[in-house]
């Protein structure tokens, strides 16, 4: 007889539902964005999705953001769900290291109902970034390459104004940050060691939600 695992709760897809129930209605073009990229894209669960993309929306709303840095564009779910909270003329500049994304992702960025310059950059922010001039930004969104979240940090901090909002996806991973079979294994690592930095910073407030993958919220004094 096999035993019953009690580690960990089962997942509550009533509960799922409650909350989609009682959430504000994902915006059509959002909805059609989440389907094409299940449609038509490996690894679409890497999409923000519905729950997601409203708190960012809500961040964007509430912070008052008008300049928006985004490093891991993907299908541009989350691009798009932060420009649905931000008022007419402000600028998104998004970076996305993989070439193969540009055909999917370009033509929902321009199509978007939204009034809100979005820049697209093909290429590595640790490298292309410092060769341009930018003024702070309002928000920071990192959601890109796992073993580069403490160089990220490191390159966008020092561009996030006072009072701005930094955030950072995937921060749980898995639930492989509290794993000791995990403990040497280079993603992990790299974010366990970003949610360290975080934490300890002297001029940040942190949360990190239990949403999706884990979701870091730090509001800079």
């Amino acid at each position: 007889m096999s035993s019953l695992d009690l580690s960990a709760p089962a997942h509550n897809v009533a509960l799922d539902e409650y909350i989609e129930a009682h959430t504000t209605a994902e915006h059509p073009y959002l909805r059609r964005l989440y389907r094409a990229t299940h449609l038509h894209l490996l690894h679409a669960r890497m999409a923000s999705g519905h729950e997601q993309g409203q708190l960012l929306k809500m961040l964007a709303q509430l912070s008052g953001a008008r300049r928006v840095l985004e490093v891991g564009t993907y299908s541009g779910y989350a691009t798009l769900a932060l420009a649905s909270g931000m008022p007419a003329g402000s600028s998104i500049l998004t970076f996305e290291i993989n070439d193969e994304q540009e055909d999917f992702t370009r033509p929902w960025l321009e199509g978007a109902p939204w009034e809100v310059d979005i820049e697209m950059v093909i290429g590595d922010v640790l490298a292309v970034l410092p060769t341009r001039t930018e003024a702070p930004f309002d928000l920071i969104y990192i959601d890109g390459n796992k073993r580069d979240y403490v160089a990220y940090f490191d390159l966008l901090y020092p561009l996030l104004a006072p009072r701005g909002l930094l955030i950072a996806d995937n921060t749980l991973w898995d639930g492989h940050v509290v794993e000791a079979s995990y403990a040497e294994d280079a993603q992990t690592k790299s974010i366990k060691a970003f949610n360290d930095l975080v934490a300890q910073h002297p001029d940040l407030d942190t949360l990190i939600l239990p949403l999706r993958d884990g979701l870091t919220v730090a509001r800079k004094r």
